[in-house]
């Protein structure tokens, strides 16, 4: 398929064409401001949910869909599938990687707010579980994709001794005023289970996360201030209220 091209959420046919930074329906006639590439994997063990999570209902054209069978190639295929204003729909966090560095080379001088309610800042020798997905944040530090000073992890509430020590070794924090100061474009990578179990379905719930309503503010402060060249959503469950609760995050950071 060509990348000019997408599939309409609205008709459901491969009817919908890059227009500037979005697409327009040519059978429709529907307008999108962004376009969705989905990368239904997720890097570990017992993911299958996050998986079909990639997968759920949202209301932009749909501009790939990118299944590999080793993480490497998926990054190299999410970079190459970006659409102008991405939206990138992960099983697990890992999709954050390919899409980032894609925003990166386009964009020079990236942040990343990364909001989470874990750290995703292990490796090999450090992960207690071995699962990729709790690695994917240290991958685009380590690779020089972002630098730590122009980083936030947001919303974090289960982090490992390794990813502390981390954190404080190389300035890593909270302040995304910090991070936002003198960069060119600003990369969301959002991980509904910074939500509080009430408000979401989600692989590996953690308690006394963000309201609805507090990571909504948020982002639309964030969209007020930077340029988001791009933003991902992973970690999610294929439900009906995560769809709703997805679309309603993405509106917020002006997608």
């Amino acid at each position: 398929m060509s990348a000019l091209r997408a599939r309409c959420p609205h008709c459901r046919t491969f009817t919908a064409v890059a227009v500037g930074d979005g697409y327009e329906c040519h059978s429709c006639g529907g307008t999108f401001s962004a376009g969705v590439v989905r990368v239904p994997a997720a890097w570990g063990s017992g993911g299958e949910g996050m998986a079909e999570g990639a997968r759920i209902p949202l209301p932009y054209p749909e501009a790939a869909i990118v299944e590999r069978a080793a993480l490497d190639a998926q990054n190299v295929a999410v970079a190459e599938a970006l659409p102008r204003r991405p939206v990138v729909v992960g099983g697990c966090c890992c999709a954050h990687v390919g899409a980032a560095t894609g925003v990166a080379a386009r964009a020079g001088r990236i942040a990343v707010l990364w909001i989470d309610a874990h750290g995703d800042l292990n490796t090999p020798e450090t992960s207690p579980s071995g699962n990729l997905w709790g690695m994917p944040f240290r991958m685009l530090l380590d690779a020089g994709v972002v630098a730590a000073e122009d980083a936030a992890l947001v919303g974090a509430r289960s982090l490992d001794p390794p990813e502390i020590e981390f954190m404080e070794h190389v300035g890593l924090d909270d302040s995304v005023e910090r991070a936002l100061e003198d960069t060119d474009g600003l990369y969301i990578a959002l991980d509904l289970d910074v939500l509080d179990p009430s408000e979401i379905d989600v692989l590996i719930p953690e308690p006394d996360g963000y309201s609805a309503d507090e990571l909504e503010a948020l982002l639309c402060t964030v969209a007020g201030e930077a340029t988001v060249a791009g933003v991902g959503v992973t970690g999610l469950l294929a439900t009906e209220r995560n769809a709703a609760v997805t679309a309603r995050m993405l509106a917020a950071a002006g997608f």
